[in-house]
């Protein structure tokens, strides 16, 4: 048998403002956009080159909803986003204007740095040893 986990909901505000930045300064592909009808849509993105696990861009709902965006993973990093060139992506994401909340270190794991989305989500940039 062979799983795999095909999709990670995000909430967020804005499906405009959550486009103009995984794909617009991360440079994830969109993979879908289809109008669900009633303002809601079905977005999906996914880093370049990725082809299993994507993002579902969901636009939260409801105070319950709203209370969390930004803090799905309770303050930790919750999102990692891994690379095969740790120096290219984070200069490029520099450029970008993606901000960063460290410098990049490099831990047994691998060469790392924690940066935020427009929303508050932690993610790390990761290039494993």
């Amino acid at each position: 048998m062979r799983q795999t986990i095909a999709r990670v909901a995000i909430l967020v505000p804005d499906y405009e403002e959550a486009l103009a930045f995984y794909c617009g300064r991360l440079g994830f592909d969109l993979i879908e956009d289809t109008d669900l009808g009633g303002g809601k849509r079905w977005i999906v993105v996914r880093p370049r080159g990725a082809t299993e696990t994507a993002l579902l861009i969901a636009k939260a709902e409801g105070e319950r909803q709203d209370a969390v965006i930004g803090n799905q993973a309770g303050g930790r990093v919750g999102f990692f986003l891994f690379t095969d060139d740790f120096d290219r992506d984070h200069a490029e994401m520099l450029a970008a204007g993606v901000e960063f909340l460290d410098t990049p270190r490099h831990e047994a794991y691998g060469t790392v740095a924690v940066f935020t989305d427009p929303f508050g989500n932690r993610w790390d940039l990761l290039q494993p040893a």
